[in-house]
């Protein structure tokens, strides 16, 4: 990327250069084979599991607690969750009060939805399937219908189009979170070493192009970043191919002679049932004041 300095504010350019950016997690998952839209498809349980684990439910809860910190109120609050998968946002927005709208791609998640928003029989949760790029917004009336639009850590989020068609839907507040630099993995780290003889340098991802854009189109936004690490369990197998799609993501070797090196430091160094690897990384959450603009002071 190179930008003089009346480039570096003009957004025209920023709003192109993300759009040929090619390295973010949607372009990602397609350079491996995979559809954003289904990509969790075969994980939906694990996934469903953690989210609501005991540490899926304080990660949850640190995010709705600091929105709310910032004045996002949810007693009555119509809100939009995209990317909504089991519930992880959905359920604890739905706990304190506000009717939210459900939006999840993937069917097996979809399922899992519905059946963990059940119990909110007296503001049943609207749940749309389905691919957000091709939802008729001005059809499904969702122009500024919502006082929140939040969307975490989610592949729909992938150029300025994508950030307008967002922002579109909200009446007060859109919260977009994603990662700032590529992710951490603890089998990763001790892997790549071993393939390319140097280690993983984690890389700054599209994040930079969301706030720049967000500080030239003259929006008024707060922004959060933290470090974040979880402990997942994998059997030897699917740890192995985990690797090898994180390795494809990332454009390093991904040919039979790294998957020769996985297998065997996993053979050498886990247990032959049980792979606890500890991953996560830098993230991003920038929540976006389109009424109220003014510094939020909390009473």
């Amino acid at each position: 990327m190179n930008i003089d300095m009346k480039s570096f504010f003009d957004p025209a350019v920023w709003e192109q250069e993300w759009k040929t950016y090619g390295d973010g997690a949607a372009e990602r998952m397609r350079r491996s084979g995979i559809d954003p839209a289904t990509a969790f498809n075969a994980k939906a349980d694990k996934f469903n599991e953690q989210s609501f684990n005991e540490e899926g439910r304080r990660r949850s809860a640190r995010i709705v607690n600091w929105l709310a910190s910032r004045g996002v109120q949810f007693d009555g609050a119509k809100i939009l969750d995209v990317g909504a998968a089991s519930g992880v946002f959905t359920v604890p927005f739905a706990e304190r009060g506000a009717q939210v709208t459900a939006f999840e791609s993937s069917p097996p998640q979809v399922e899992l939805l519905r059946a963990n928003t059940a119990r909110f029989a007296d503001r049943p949760v609207e749940i749309v399937s389905g691919e957000f790029e091709k939802i008729d917004i001005a059809a499904k009336g969702w122009n500024e219908a919502f006082d929140l639009v939040f969307v975490s850590m989610c592949p729909v989020v992938h150029d300025w189009d994508s950030v307008e068609r967002i922002l579109s839907c909200a009446r007060r507040f859109a919260y977009i979170s994603m990662p700032v630099s590529s992710s951490e993995n603890s089998l990763v780290d001790e892997v790549v070493p071993l393939i390319t003889g140097e280690p993983f340098r984690p890389k700054m991802t599209e994040m930079t192009y969301l706030l720049h854009l967000l500080a030239l189109k003259g929006y008024a936004f707060e922004t959060l970043v933290t470090r974040e690490l979880k402990t997942t369990e994998h059997t030897p197998e699917e740890a192995l191919e985990e690797t090898m799609m994180w390795l494809r993501h990332h454009k390093l070797p991904a040919d039979e002679r790294s998957r020769s090196i996985v297998e065997e430091h996993l053979k050498r160094n886990y247990p032959a049932d049980n792979v606890q690897i500890h991953q996560g990384g830098r993230f991003g959450k920038v929540l976006i004041r389109l009424q109220d603009q003014n510094m939020y002071v909390e009473e």
